[in-house]
């Protein structure tokens, strides 16, 4: 096996241009450390696809490790797929984007096969729509979702417009496995290959998925009443700018509130430190916005628009952004009732939830007689299910506690657009109870019980963190704790074991005590962090929070 030193050596000895030999020549004269991250290992081709920061090496996104992982899909496809085959393409503000969505088209064209790229920047559920409409193979987003500026990424669907999962993911995984050196790549036509066409999609297809959103709406009176509905939304220097003010103008909403300096994409994300509308910090111009103009609501959304944060009014008229959990609460609620009011539920119908996600949601869908599947976390095993249902039940909705949400079936991931609006009309629904959406949510908890949740990050970068995150991980599977907030531990599950939880192998640790509190334990896929979600339930969940906190981050 080479050494990083020895990688970095053939880069400057190879096929690369000037510019990245620049790049690399400087590292390897000024600094031994970021040269090492940057050429020990090749960036991991995983079972969503690409995400790193961006530079030089194989452990970097650059224009190289795209048109490598781009290569290997398009292996995939001529050797599994009969018939034409196509690809849609679409990529977000952030720095780079255009080029490697580019890249891969012109990878994909070289290698026969038909592209449908957009235009410009478009949102990650808006490529899951494409993907069906065009009846595509596949389709790539180029998108690092809510990671700060240093990072891009490029996530891979399906046909079904899921983002891939078994066994095609690990397929995939293995031919870009197989495209060891940029040479293997064709960045130009390849001979006795007829170059594909590539297609422009835009406007036409914006006006689709406005068109079937529209059909999702349950409350239209509601929203014809409450049309004067304040609502601030910000779209963090990303690409719902382009699409999410026009869809809740045309569900009926008149008076939206924009945040002028957030509205420009910029993958620099100036005004924030990190674009992730999970963080205080990343919406507090929005709440300063909805405080200048006395508004209602705010809405967030993240730079590829898959994402929502919401800030509502409390009693006390304090603007508070809620969490994911809260969220998609009173959104289940709200939806599930409005099926049922409205004679829509039959029995035949499901939600979904991931295994960190509030069990509230579990409680809310048994209440309406509605079946809830728990699943993994990320969004492509809720995809997932709606792909194995499809002609069994009815997808209702499905909710991740990372402020991932969708309803209906014509996107198969989150879809900040489809719950922004979903989230506007429970509001103007939630006015007609003579309730705002914070009432609405305190209803919910006095119905159900009080349900606490809390994620807490650790972050640990560079190859020394990544052995330390795995050290952690293998400590508690060797030595679980023997009890959490002072009461037993009664339960442990291991989802390193598939044949014990019956989902697919993750590396994942939930503890359980006796108390009925549970603690989840999982590295994240697609930064340097590892993730404890703590989750309580009662009247002193908010106490046991702390404690849960206090035993396990130190």
């Amino acid at each position: 096996m080479k050494s990083y030193k020895e990688v970095a050596q053939s880069w400057l000895d190879g096929n690369f241009d000037a510019e990245t030999k620049a790049e690399v020549k400087h590292l390897m004269e000024t600094d031994e450390t970021a040269l090492e991250d940057a050429f020990y290992r090749n960036l991991e081709f995983g079972t969503g696809g690409l995400r790193g920061t961006m530079g030089v090496g194989t452990n970097r996104m650059n224009k190289y490790t795209v048109g490598m992982a781009t290569q290997g899909l398009a292996n995939y496809i001529k050797a599994h797929v009969e018939g034409a085959a196509s690809v849609c393409i679409s990529h977000d503000s952030r720095n780079n984007s255009r080029l490697f969505a580019e890249i891969s088209a012109q990878v994909l064209s070289n290698n026969g096969i038909k592209v449908y790229l957009f235009e410009d920047l478009r949102p990650t559920p808006e490529l899951s729509y494409s993907i069906r409409i065009k009846k595509a193979t596949a389709g790539i987003m180029v998108t690092a979702s809510h990671n700060p500026k240093e990072y891009n990424g490029y996530k891979v669907f399906w046909s079904d417009g899921g983002q891939i999962t078994a066994p095609v993911d690990k397929d995939i995984v293995a031919e870009v496995g197989k495209i060891e050196d940029p040479a293997q790549v064709a960045f130009q036509p390849l001979p006795g290959i007829e170059k594909a066409p590539i297609e422009i999609m835009g406007a036409a297809e914006d006006e689709l998925y406005l068109r079937d959103q529209l059909s999702l709406m349950l409350s239209p009176e509601a929203v014809k009443k409450h049309s004067d509905l304040k609502i601030v939304y910000t779209p963090l220097h990303g690409c719902g700018v382009r699409l999410m003010p026009e869809a809740l103008k045309r569900i009926g909403f008149k008076n939206i509130i924009h945040v002028p300096e957030q509205e420009v994409p910029d993958g620099n994300f100036p005004t924030v430190a990190s674009p992730n509308p999970e963080e205080p910090a990343a919406m507090a111009m929005a709440l300063a916005k909805a405080d200048e103009t006395g508004a209602d609501l705010v809405l967030a959304t993240d730079p590829d628009a898959d994402r929502l944060g919401i800030a509502v009014r409390n009693d006390d008229g304090k603007m508070v952004q809620l969490t994911g959990n809260q969220t998609w609460s009173f959104l289940t609620y709200y939806i599930l009732k409005r099926w049922q009011e409205l004679g829509k539920l039959n029995g035949n119908q499901y939600c979904v939830k991931t295994i960190v996600t509030s069990e509230l949601l579990a409680a809310i869908c048994e209440s309406f007689g509605v079946k809830c599947y728990n699943v993994l976390t990320g969004f492509k095993y809720i995809a997932e299910i709606q792909k194995q249902q499809e002609g069994k039940s009815e997808f209702i909705c499905g909710g991740e506690e990372s402020y991932g949400f969708n309803l209906g079936s014509f996107v198969r991931d989150k879809c900040a657009q489809v719950a922004g609006c979903a989230v506007a009309e429970c509001a103007a629904w939630a006015a007609e109870q003579n309730l705002t959406l914070w009432q609405l949510l305190q209803k919910v908890y006095k119905e159900y019980g009080l349900y606490v949740e809390k994620m807490v990050y650790i972050v640990r970068k560079g190859k020394s963190g990544a052995e330390e995150i795995q050290k952690i991980m293998a400590d508690y599977r060797a030595c679980p704790p023997k009890e959490i907030a002072g009461s037993p531990l009664v339960k442990v599950i291991d989802y390193n074991k598939p044949e014990e939880t019956g989902l697919p192998k993750s590396n994942v640790l939930q503890f359980y005590n006796a108390a009925g509190d549970v603690v989840t334990v999982r590295p994240s896929g697609t930064e340097p962090k590892i993730k404890f979600y703590f989750g309580a339930k009662g009247s002193d969940a908010p106490a046991k929070i702390d404690a849960l906190k206090a035993q396990f981050i130190s």
